[in-house]
């Protein structure tokens, strides 16, 4: 690989909520949390190599690296102790963060509160567009991963790397089984949200999976630009007429010279969501460098069939059956047809084989999710049939028991 960019820097971007300590409903404190730390009205505060900033809604708060880091190892160490530092300070506002993509019972039309401070002008041209009082918008929590790149050769090379990997990547990210206070039908509900939460204005959003790139100019005349056509008619301000009204579930940012990766669910600490991007970089990276197959092929792979595998991943994560034996050699698995997990203990088998170094960082989060299912199936498992809000409460108690502490979820301590 001749790269000059590709794989030499990442970006994390983790989203958590605040919830009362004792009741575990949405507690609205970002902007109280984030003055504290900062000893004035701040949107974003920094910590050393890391920053918290606000998000739409003021029970949401997102930590980050503030420069790319070349090698991820160091991340899981330094969140869960920016983690550990934020539920300290949150503690005597009766207060602390809870993971997971969505929160199990929040009604977002009634207990939605927009962040009123800076850039409120933005949040609200959001939700006057698109009513963001709802899941999907006010109820999620995500993580964002940043690869970066340098001019089209590589651009158009990542792009299509991502775009085979995305539908495949709720497989072992889901954690969003619960909406509504009951079993919402969907391991990754957040995902099911997010495909239609800005369909109003579809150039918006497009079908999540991406069209085909084939270079910046074009994908600016192609997807940006009718993009902020569209917006205009609802904006006249321009208020939101920037790359990031791209809701893609991968966006080029030019600004910053990455392709931003959405689709992934919060998992119950840091160390998971860590594991989960350094097996998503691993299989862009063997996609990058036509290790199974060339670029032409992987860019002229139906979006159709890329929707339909991410549509019943949504629904059934690591027990969907993938059929498209074209895929399925695209992405380097030997035969015709597999379960999700199938395909994703091949592509961590040969990950672990290829960097045998990284096995110790990222074999316990990894092994877990392929052993005993993503979070949204060890929640279900958890909650068996009971989904009174006294269980309810229980086991998501304990997902920010294993927040708190930095260990994967298996069930009820």
């Amino acid at each position: 690989m001749n790269a000059l960019q590709a794989f030499s820097g990442y970006g994390i971007e983790l989203e958590y909520m605040i919830v009362d300590r004792e009741t575990l409903s949405v507690l609205p404190v970002a902007d109280e949390l984030l003055q504290r730390l900062s000893g004035t009205r701040a949107s974003e505060v920094g910590q050393g190599a890391l920053a918290w900033s606000n998000e739409l809604v003021l029970h949401l708060l997102e930590l980050k690296n503030v420069n790319p880091v070349s090698e991820m190892e160091s991340l899981p160490a330094a969140f869960q102790g920016e983690v550990q530092r934020i539920n300290r300070l949150l503690e005597p506002m009766g207060a602390r963060l809870m993971p997971g993509g969505m929160h199990p019972w929040m009604d977002p039309g009634t207990e939605t509160r927009l962040w009123p401070h800076d850039n409120a002008d933005i949040y609200r041209a959001y939700d006057r567009i698109f009513n963001c009082k709802r899941h999907g918008w006010a109820n999620l929590q995500s993580m964002h991963l940043n690869l970066p790149f340098a001019g089209d050769h590589e651009f158009t090379r990542l792009h299509a790397a991502v775009r085979l990997l995305l539908p495949i990547l709720p497989a072992l990210s889901a954690s969003s089984p619960i909406a509504d206070g009951g079993n919402s039908g969907f391991l990754d509900f957040r995902m099911e949200n997010y495909c239609t939460h800005q369909i109003r204005i579809p150039s918006t959003i497009g079908r999540v999976i991406p069209e085909t790139a084939t270079s910046r100019a074009v994908y600016e005349a192609e997807i940006l630009a009718p993009m902020y056509e569209d917006i205009a008619v609802f904006d006249e301000e321009g208020i939101l007429e920037h790359e990031w009204l791209n809701a893609r579930g991968a966006v080029p940012r030019f600004d910053r010279n990455a392709i931003e990766i959405r689709v992934v669910d919060t998992q119950e600490c840091p160390e998971a969501n860590l594991a989960i991007a350094a097996a998503a970089v691993d299989v862009v990276r063997t996609l990058y460098d036509e290790t199974c197959a060339p670029l032409a092929e992987q860019q002229a792979f139906d979006t159709d069939a890329l929707i339909r595998i991410m549509r019943a991943c949504i629904r059934d994560a690591e027990r969907a059956v993938i059929t498209d034996s074209v895929y399925l050699r695209l992405m380097g698995f030997p035969a015709q047809r597999c379960e999700v997990r199938e395909l994703w203990q091949h592509l961590i088998a040969r990950m672990m084989g290829n960097q045998p170094e990284q096995r110790k960082t990222w074999q316990n989060g990894l092994q877990t999710m392929l052993k005993h299912g993503p979070l949204a199936r060890r929640i279900l498992l958890a909650l068996g049939s009971d989904y009174s809000r006294t269980r309810l409460m229980a086991v998501y108690r304990e997902l920010c028991e294993c927040l708190e502490e930095g260990r994967m979820f298996l069930g009820m301590s």
